[in-house]
């Protein structure tokens, strides 16, 4: 019996695996932590998914969402071991070279009695109907920190 029900999840795997390869690769990346280590593990696994073949975006909320501002505190700032990277210049680089889609929540910028220009060039407002349909669209993986 054991044998049988090893061998219907071992199929079952091979049928996701299967299904998820033909359809679309997408990643969506919510970030809410406001550690910086934390921060910048998130960047690197957004980075190493698009390196993969993920078609990725992020949303930046909370404490997080201060990674997205223009004069961004030197927690988001800092260079971190081991290659001295900070979680805005990754965030930076992979939004220039890969194309990643990054958005403040939508209630981040009314919280901070703030507008749009105070945000990097680039980064918006998340609409939440739009974020919730990435949220759910088939062939999506979610990272939340």
């Amino acid at each position: 019996m054991r044998e049988k029900i090893l061998s219907a999840l071992a199929f079952g795997l091979c049928l996701g695996t299967a299904a998820q390869a033909e359809g679309p690769n997408k990643l969506v990346t919510i970030l809410t932590a406001p550690e910086p280590q934390t921060q910048l593990m998130a960047m690197v696994l957004t980075m190493n998914a698009m390196a993969a073949g993920a078609k990725a975006e992020m949303l930046l909320c909370g404490p997080a969402g201060d990674i997205a501002l223009k004069e961004a505190p030197a927690s988001a700032t800092t260079g971190q071991p081991p290659k001295d990277a900070s979680p805005q210049g990754l965030m930076k680089m992979m939004m220039q070279k890969n194309g990643l889609k990054v958005q403040v929540c939508a209630i981040y910028l009314p919280g901070k009695k703030a507008d749009p220009s105070i945000l990097l060039e680039g980064v918006t407002a998340a609409a939440p109907d739009a974020m919730g349909a990435a949220i759910v669209a088939p062939g999506t993986s979610l990272l939340s920190f």
